[in-house]
């Protein structure tokens, strides 16, 4: 009934060129299979991973036709059979990895935009198992800003506890999530960017302190200061190696350096001595499992967390988002609304 009244569209990548490689076009509406719902999408959102995928850098092959993004949110128009998790009229959004439920991070997971396609459509039938509830106190724009960036944050805070010192990096949407997560944990924060402006507005989210990079590219000398020379309880190193042996000089000795993102390029150094001498632990976070992302939307639901937004675009003009996110002068998530 839905497909012979409604039309779908979807975006997809025909040649791994850059934003200019993507197409939108016609997509059929699949049937939900045993165990699938359909969801009506109505709003997806960007990640730096997404300019990866279609500069041809990702780290596994991408099929031509391929419909991209990670992330969606919607409500649930179709059930298939045998689904219990959910009914009609349910608002959901997606874990990042579809089969990834619980447990350690194996590494043996599917993807969205990668293996399977992605979000960036109308209609998408999936997995109920890869699915969430999401609260009514969040908008479908915000709840798409969950599943790579809000939990990747979240895994990257995890333990932090109350009295701990946390640094961010930079204004993308992990690092704000972090912010967030960490101020609602009781963390003292420290945030690194680029302008005075970005400074207030970092403050008016709840980062105690700032340091502009730009003026202190020795930035780790300054959260010495900053914490009477102990350093950082948690470091989320968004940058990579352009950026971690500052963050290596920053973290305290004994706490962890939350190793995220490579946003900073892939050229640095580390000083082996400073990053033995530091005694620290330094934890790859492979973003997170269903459980979490559900352990996510408890703790943003219970503290009033609202995700920050840099800016909306409309279906058709998704390439616009793409460029937005490639300027890389943002704060927050860049969201497309269906």
């Amino acid at each position: 009934m839905i497909a012979a009244t409604k039309q779908s569209r979807a975006f997809r990548i025909e040649r791994l060129i850059g934003v200019e490689g993507l197409a939108s076009g016609p997509a059929p509406i699949p049937t939900p299979g045993p165990g699938e719902v359909l969801v009506r999408v109505r709003a997806s959102s960007l990640n730096y991973r997404d300019l990866i995928i279609l500069d041809g850098n990702y780290q596994v092959p991408i099929p031509a036709g391929r419909i991209p993004l990670s992330d969606g949110a919607g409500e649930i128009v179709a059930i298939g059979e045998g689904v219990t998790r959910f009914t009609q009229g349910d608002r959901v959004t997606n874990a990042f990895f579809p089969d990834w439920i619980e447990g350690p991070y194996t590494g043996k997971y599917s993807q969205y935009a990668s293996y399977e396609d992605g979000w960036l459509t109308d209609y998408r039938a999936v997995s109920a198992e890869a699915l969430v509830h999401i609260p009514d106190s969040l908008g479908f724009d915000e709840a798409a800003t969950l599943p790579c960036a809000g939990v990747t944050a979240w895994s990257a805070v995890k333990g932090v506890q109350p009295g701990d010192t946390v640094l961010t990096q930079g204004t993308g949407g992990v690092s704000l999530f972090a912010v967030q997560l960490a101020k609602a944990m009781g963390a003292r924060v420290i945030a690194t960017t680029s302008s005075d402006a970005k400074a207030e507005r970092l403050k008016a989210l709840g980062a105690d302190e700032t340091i502009n990079y730009r003026i202190h590219p020795e930035w780790s000398q300054q959260v010495r200061e900053l914490t009477g020379g102990n350093g950082a309880d948690r470091v989320v190193e968004v940058g990579g190696p352009g950026t971690f042996e500052q963050s290596v000089k920053a973290v305290a000795v004994s706490g962890q350096v939350s190793m995220v993102g490579v946003l900073a390029g892939l050229q640095g150094s580390v000083e082996f001595m400073s990053m033995f001498m530091s005694q620290a632990r330094y934890q790859p976070i492979a973003l997170g499992s269903r459980q979490d992302l559900q352990d996510l939307v408890r703790f943003i639901t219970e503290h009033k967390i609202r995700p920050v937004i840099d800016s909306r675009y409309a279906f058709d003009d998704a390439k616009l988002g793409f460029d937005r996110l490639v300027t890389r002068n943002i704060f927050g998530k860049v969201v497309i609304n269906h």
